[in-house]
């Protein structure tokens, strides 16, 4: 591995009150984990959460994450529908810097190619630090989508998947260098920041 090249620290966070409580499995976690193998040609290491559906409970996991885990990129799964106990926009809109409104927007316009409900949804992203911090939705099919898109049978007819973008807002915050699998999901930046492949 070229000295150079920095592991990626991944936060995944899956929020919800009956997989805490060992009600169920959660599916989020492993979701998450098996895309990630599947999508990335960077090394990277992975902090595990599983939490119940409390705000403030949220909020302190997702700084401990940045603050103290040194991550830089947390996906958190689960609690961004319109119920009372989903309040994991807000907890991730508490601990953030800085906005960022397209991640949430396109999650939206791919989950509308499957269900109409897509616009109940309320996932964001923000920026903490030296961290991007990204709500996904909770089922897995529907993680996979958000993350990689949908591929259209002629150029142009898919819609991208958020991933696409993910690497280039860590280079501009100061994260690791990280490079996808074509076949998963092709990482975007321009042609000036693009580095010789380390694979």
């Amino acid at each position: 591995m070229n000295d150079e090249v920095r592991a990626l620290r991944v936060g995944l966070v899956s929020v919800s009150d009956r997989a805490a409580r060992g009600t169920y499995v959660d599916a989020g976690i492993p979701a998450l984990e098996q895309w990630l193998q599947a999508a990335l040609i960077t090394p990277f290491v992975i902090e595990r959460r599983l939490i119940p559906d409390e705000r403030p409970l949220i909020e302190a996991t997702l700084i401990e994450l940045v603050d103290e885990a040194a991550c830089d990129l947390i996906l958190t799964t689960g609690g961004t529908g319109p119920a009372l106990r989903d309040v994991t926009p807000e907890a991730t809109m508490a601990v953030g810097d800085r906005v960022m409104p397209g991640f949430g927007e396109q999650m939206r316009q791919v989950s509308l190619r499957f269900v109409p409900t897509a616009i109940l949804s309320r996932q964001v992203a923000v920026i903490r630090k030296q961290a991007l911090i990204i709500n996904l939705p909770g089922q897995p099919k529907s993680i996979r989508e958000t993350l990689e898109g949908v591929r259209g049978e002629h150029a142009g007819d898919g819609i991208p998947g958020i991933f696409a973008a993910v690497p280039y807002c860590l280079d501009l915050i100061g994260g690791p260098y990280v490079e996808t699998r074509p076949d998963v999901v092709t990482a975007f930046r321009p042609r000036s920041a693009v580095k010789p492949s380390s694979a």
